[in-house]
């Protein structure tokens, strides 16, 4: 056995070498050529085709494969050896595929090929191909050296499961500050999201650590190469819950060879389109409103604010109204430019809403003041008299202004303003609330949906604001306004909607089913997949987080941990005397060893700024995350746990996890959920008094009562 694996390293090598010495000439030959910036187009094509070649062989120089795959195509006499990486990479001497991109699809067997005997296959141009595969083997090269060689599936060997061996070899790696791509771990369940036809709305929910993120980013990839001739990366647009996970995130498209694609959070874009005619409130207000311990915790009403608004009863209220205005928008009476010199008010109609229906309120109302103007000045041509012309052409310019003003050039914001201020069937709290902010031309996020329907609506959507293919990323915090509002911008339909029900700690704005999304799609134009297998944590963490999450007593989804074992959970009581002592030892025995990320959570913001100070004061250099945060450093980082959803860290100590923080209710359980779900090493836990009942009397196996410090 050992000298298979020998040979099997030696053969691999010998290979690497070839690829290796290809990659390096032909990117070698490309820097010989002097970079054109002139103004020839047919030059800047020729060189955006060699930069974009640089750029490839770059990322292939450092990793130029991942996975070998020998496959016998029905009719052919032998198996042939396919190498697969992010990029493709031709040898140009023979004209031969020398590493195959994962994107191309005889690449999709090495995800879909899970082993046995059975016949393989893949769609390719020319129909489906089929064949027989004889080895699937994982590699791991780290700047072109061979670190690993894993084989998944011999055919007639004992095909052990190392597949699965493999994928906990790279599990098992420390994380920094960047998110990264899966490329060569992505598993058949992912893998079928990702091939997913491009016109097609996809609801995504993934349990905490099933990898929706990444899979949404690679999905991006894919369609960029799948459907090249249809759709632009710049016509593409992630949207993420804030600037920080944007930050988190940037990596991962880089690294496949994937640049130029929007990333940005809804509130941003919104303002832009609205240029900025409005200011955000603040959101620490809320935040701190709705994450409060104590007596001021927050009780969820179906008539709050965010969800209110954000519903597609509000979405269809303010489309009524749209139309109510539209409908009325001309005068009805006729324009009498001076006496016997009329246009009539039917005339003018006729202009607005039929020959210029389909153009935009603003726009029609351009169209047709110009048309009127014209009207004018042929009717002062008849006037021969030059005195009596612009004695009546000052008359009626007179009359024009006021008749125009029964045709109000209102911007988005006026219009929305006047909706609440003439309300009187919207919830009085949610009037009354609004038109305070509104004094001051501040909006709250779930006013800004709103407000770009209204926009586009009255001033259109043009070419360029239409997108290819939508992502949003921890959507059980979008509203189904905002989804319905992105669906009217969105060629095709093509969305990929992820998040976690589970993990829906802010439900004052959020969606409680996936349905309320699948709702704005045609049956045929939607498809819905639950990713249910965890690849981040530990099976110890997963298992303790998922008896959290059942104490939340809702049905929700819980994780399936990928077998990959690890520490047990801590879980000690503290004296408050002892508690910020016994976290600076905690920090430094979890930082003694080879974690590279740990994170320090506190139920509040206020507690967050606490325990840092205390690390600080101890030595150890911390960063503070906050709500307003816009980039994530790795290292050690003390944040409230309601930020600390879609990160990850090595290892993760919550603190004050008692009957005061941490409630037996359906929020506490699902922040306390999602706080544990970010350790995939190591992960404790503290409380002072009473421990919360969501992990009181818990199974003795589930965890550990010695820190250990």
């Amino acid at each position: 056995m050992e000298a298979e694996i020998q040979s099997a390293y030696q053969e691999e090598l010998q290979q690497l070498e070839k690829a290796a010495a290809e990659i390096d000439r032909q990117l070698q030959s490309l820097e010989t050529i002097p970079r054109y910036y002139g103004d020839d187009l047919t030059e800047q094509a020729l060189e955006n085709i060699r930069e974009a070649r640089r750029h490839n062989l770059q990322i292939a120089g450092v990793e130029p494969y991942f996975g070998r795959l020998d496959f016998q195509e029905a009719g052919v006499d032998a198996p042939q050896p396919l190498y697969i990486g992010k990029v493709g990479v031709e040898d140009e001497q023979t004209g031969q595929l020398l590493v195959i991109d994962w994107r191309a699809p005889v690449a999709s067997m090495f995800y879909s090929f899970t082993g046995g005997d059975e016949t393989a296959s893949y769609d390719s141009p020319e129909g489906l191909i089929e064949g027989l595969i004889y080895l699937k083997r994982n590699l791991v090269i780290r700047k072109q050296i061979l670190q690993r060689v894993v084989d998944a599936y011999v055919k007639g060997g004992d095909n052990l499961d190392v597949a699965d061996e493999f994928l906990l070899y790279r599990l098992g790696e420390n994380k920094d500050n960047r998110l990264r791509d899966i490329v060569s771990t992505i598993q058949a369940e992912q893998d079928k999201i990702i091939r997913s036809a491009k016109n097609t709305a996809l609801v995504i929910q993934g349990v905490a650590g099933s990898g929706k993120t990444t899979v949404a980013l690679h999905r991006l990839a894919y369609l960029l190469y799948q459907y090249r001739e249809n759709i632009r990366a710049e016509k593409m647009i992630i949207f993420a819950p804030n600037s920080m996970f944007l930050d988190y995130i940037s990596g991962v498209l880089p690294e496949l060879g994937v640049g130029g694609i929007q990333q940005t959070t809804f509130s941003d874009w919104a303002l832009d389109l609205l240029e900025r005619d409005v200011e955000l409130a603040d959101p620490a207000e809320r935040l701190a409103t709705w994450f409060a311990i104590g007596p001021k915790r927050p009780v969820l009403d179906e008539n709050a604010p965010g969800r209110w608004k954000g519903s597609m009863r509000f979405y269809r209220y303010v489309e009524e109204r749209l139309d109510a205005f539209e409908q009325n928008y001309v005068p009805q009476r006729s324009f009498e430019a001076w006496d016997g010199h009329v246009l009539d008010a039917t005339t003018v109609q006729e202009w607005f809403h039929t020959e210029y229906k389909h153009y935009p309120i603003a726009k029609r109302r351009e169209r047709v003041t110009g048309r009127i103007k014209r009207w004018l000045e042929m009717e002062l041509e008849q006037v021969w008299d030059g005195m009596q012309r612009k004695e009546l052409k000052k008359k009626a310019n007179a009359r024009l202004r006021s008749y125009l003003k029964g045709m109000p050039d209102l911007t988005p914001f006026a219009f929305y303003k006047k909706l609440f201020s003439e309300a009187t069937d919207l919830p009085e709290a949610i009037v009354k609330a609004s038109n305070k902010l509104f004094k001051k031309k501040i909006v709250d996020l779930e006013d800004l949906a709103p407000l770009l329907l209204i926009r586009n609506r009255l001033q259109g959507i043009d070419s360029a604001q239409m997108f290819d293919h939508v992502v949003i990323d921890e959507a059980q915090d979008f509203s189904p306004f905002q989804v319905a509002l992105l669906k009217n911008q969105t060629r095709g339909n093509s969305f990929s909607i992820l998040g976690d029900l589970s993990q829906g700690i802010h439900a004052y704005q959020g969606v409680h089913s996936w349905q309320e999304f699948l709702d704005l799609f045609a049956e045929e134009e939607q498809a819905y997949f639950q990713l249910e297998r965890s690849y981040r944590s530990t099976t110890e963490i997963i298992n303790f987080a998922n008896v959290v999450l059942e104490r939340s007593q809702q049905a929700l989804t819980l994780a399936v941990p990928v077998f990959r074992s690890g520490e047990k959970v801590r879980v000690a009581q503290v004296a408050a005397q002892d508690r910020l002592p016994t976290v600076i030892a905690a920090v430094q025995r979890l930082q003694s060893g080879t974690h590279s990320t740990v994170a320090v959570v506190a139920r509040t913001e206020e507690e967050s700024r606490e325990l840092h100070a205390a690390l600080l004061q101890a030595g150890l250099a911390a960063t503070l995350i906050h709500s307003k945060q816009r980039e994530y450093k790795g290292g050690l980082s003390v944040l409230p746990v309601y930020l600390t959803k879609g990160l990850e860290f090595d290892a993760v100590l919550i603190t004050d996890v008692d009957e005061q923080h941490y409630e037996l209710s359906p929020q506490d359980a699902k922040l306390l959920y999602v706080g544990c779900t970010r350790a995939l090493h190591e992960l404790w836990l503290l409380y002072e008094g009473a421990p919360s009942p969501l992990i009181a009397d818990l199974d003795e196996e589930l965890y550990a009562s010695e820190l250990e410090i």
